[in-house]
Formats: C-alpha cells, structure tokens, sequence
C-alpha cells in the first residue's frame, strides 16, 4: 500500500462511515488541523494513533506502517494550485506576502517563521456581511545566522 492509497482509503472510509475530521483528531487526542494533515498525508502518524485511526475507519492493518513513515511532505499536484480554497492561500501570499515579509522582519529581524515548530488553527468568525473564516499561523521565529563549518560566525 502506498501513502496515496491509504490516503484515498482513508478519504473513502471517513464519508462512508460519517465520521468527522473532528471525531477522528478526538479519538487520537490531536489537534483539528494537524489530524487532517497528518490523514492527507502531511505527517507521519504515530503507531498508536494510527491503529486507531484504521479501526475507526475500518481500514487493513497494513495502512498502519504507512501512516506512520514519514511523508514527502509538500507536495502539490501542479505547481499552481487549481482547487479554489488553496489557491486563494496562494493569492493571499503572492499579495500580502511581501507586506508579511517585511512585517516579520520589522517587528523580529531578519529571519523566518518556522513551519516545522508551527500550528495552525481555522475558525469561523460571525460577521453581519458572512461569516468569516480565521486562519492563524503559529510559528516558531528563527533568525538567520551565519556559522561557518569551522564554526567561526
């Protein structure tokens, strides 16, 4: 089995059971977002959450190795994504991402946000015009350092 068959199984499996994105992060005690990630195929899922994950979902116990391998992470079927929802993260980069840019810098210096020690959390806002949706990315700020392989800076 490879990571995009059990992630088409699990996909399959969660519809035809109606189980939520939500039951299944509570029955591992993880958090929302990364469950989903974890379940697209973003994170390995440790042993343990991974068998109850295929129980839950009614899956073989071969998925369970596959789950918990580590992923090639990052990928994206084109290089421009094409689904409506992550491309408007796109968009929302490719025009506030230089502001986020020099926001970081400004406020922390030069360095980067980490995705590696990092959450991320969605919410529903009311609003009177609709609901909004809010996306909050937390991450650990690493500031750039140069050290040499001498270890001389």
């Amino acid at each position: 089995m490879t990571r995009e068959d059990a992630t088409a199984e699990i996909l399959a499996a969660r519809l035809a059971r109606g189980l939520s994105w939500q039951q299944l992060a509570e029955a591992i005690d993880r958090p929302l977002v990364w469950t989903i990630s974890a379940l697209l195929g973003q994170h390995p899922v440790p042993v343990e959450s991974a068998e109850i994950l295929v129980e839950l979902l009614g899956l073989d116990q071969s998925a369970v190795p596959v789950l918990a391998a580590v992923p090639m992470r990052g990928g994206l079927p084109t290089a421009v994504p094409t689904d409506p929802t992550i491309y408007r993260f796109y968009e929302v980069l490719q025009v506030y991402g230089g502001a986020i840019k020099e926001l970081i810098h400004e406020e922390f210096g030069d360095g980067i946000m980490s995705a590696i020690n990092f959450s991320v959390d969605v919410e529903r806002k009311p609003h009177p015009d609709g609901d909004r949706v809010v996306v909050t990315f937390d991450g650990k700020f690493l500031p750039y350092a140069w050290t040499a392989a001498d270890g001389r800076r």
